[in-house]
């Protein structure tokens, strides 16, 4: 077990380090949650229902059907198809900006991202395995595990791509950057390879549900893909939280931390899972969603410092803020056909990862 209190002295020494910015941090928490919720009720309204925001609030508070004050086709528009697809986006934006997060903190630099490092393309290739070879060669894996069988396949693909990442990135306890994003481009490009492979075999309606999914959307939000998936990334989200002591430890250098007590070992074993285990089901449901989880945690940085035990709440706060507003601009920006959300978050999250490597370039050697 890990000494809380002598865990504690790492969260001192980081706000030291940084300033102290606990309160500015609380606050910005505060105002991420109350966004959060302008946004999402903004998702709900916005677009062919004729329902106002504040209709929707009153109807969400209503006793009885007798009450309410929607009709029945923007009732199914708002709770059928609009509410599933802001509960999927709040969960896989929070999952990916958190995941971006712990793996920052766990290389100890800025430029981890799932996406970018072939994370997300391990668990795409897991899950496009399923979708092409669910009824043939894995027919008895997916008969076993029914709906659950590509949640967990995306899983094992991106817990085997964190592990080989971390075990080449990694010596003596430094993580190169330069080797880190080599390793994550040559394991992306590996995984998308073998992933190719599998879409030339897809027979045609597989190759149009896999063209869509691999671009990332929430186009195919369902109360039972929720139910499927959903479980898996609030239980790595309630999780990641109780590693931010052990991660503002590891800043200091994986000695240094050994010597506060963190179990650094058991720390990246337990990270790596959570991340794999939040980044696998997200890219189960939605496809491939980029930049996420760079753009968030790094933003954060700026405002609130690098304390993780702010850093990772705050983080979930503001992905799935951002990834719903992304969803409802890609419902709007070309209505009435739907805009894949991946090219939204890839169109900003391209030119602010430019940024960050043009700001690092004289501190990190690259």
């Amino acid at each position: 077990m890990v000494d809380h209190s002598i865990a504690g002295s790492s969260g001192l020494m980081a706000r030291k380090a940084a300033g102290d910015r606990s309160a500015r941090a609380r606050l910005a928490i505060v105002l991420l949650a109350i966004l959060l919720a302008a946004v999402a009720l903004f998702s709900l309204t916005a677009g062919a229902s004729d329902a106002s925001a504040f209709d929707a609030l009153r109807d969400w508070f209503s006793s009885s059907d007798a009450e309410s004050v929607l009709s029945a086709r923007d009732r199914i528009i708002i709770y059928d198809i609009r509410l599933p697809r802001v509960v999927l986006g709040a969960l896989i934006g929070a999952a990916l900006a958190v995941s971006g997060a712990v793996m920052q903190g766990l290389f100890r630099n800025p430029l981890a991202d799932p996406g970018i490092v072939g994370v997300s393309a391990g668990a795409g290739l897991g899950a496009v395995s399923v979708i092409v070879l669910g009824g043939t060669a894995l027919a008895p894996f997916t008969t076993l595990l029914g709906s659950m069988a590509l949640p967990l396949a995306a899983f094992i693909g991106g817990l085997v791509t964190t592990l080989i990442l971390y075990q080449v990135a990694t010596r003596q306890g430094r993580t190169s950057v330069a080797t880190m994003l080599l390793a994550g481009i040559a394991l992306s490009a590996l995984a998308m390879a073998l992933t190719g492979v599998l879409i030339y075999m897809a027979d045609d309606r597989q190759l149009r549900d896999l063209t869509f999914w691999q671009l990332g959307s929430l186009a195919g939000a369902t109360w039972t893909k929720i139910g499927t998936a959903g479980p898996i990334m609030l239980i790595a989200l309630v999780a990641m939280p109780f590693f931010a002591r052990g991660l503002n430890a590891l800043s200091l250098g994986e000695a240094t931390a050994g010597h506060l007590g963190i179990q650094v070992q058991k720390l990246k074993y337990v990270a790596i899972a959570g991340v794999s285990a939040a980044v696998g089901a997200s890219v189960a449901v939605s496809g491939g969603i980029g930049f996420v989880g760079i753009v968030v945690p790094h933003l954060l940085r700026l405002t609130i410092g690098p304390d993780n035990r702010y850093l990772l709440p705050a983080s979930a706060l503001l992905g799935a803020t951002l990834l719903i507003l992304a969803d409802t601009v890609s419902r709007a920006i070309v209505a009435p056909a739907e805009l894949p959300i991946g090219i939204i978050t890839a169109t900003v999250g391209g030119p602010f990862f430019l940024w960050i490597l043009l700001r690092k370039r004289g501190v990190i050697d690259l």
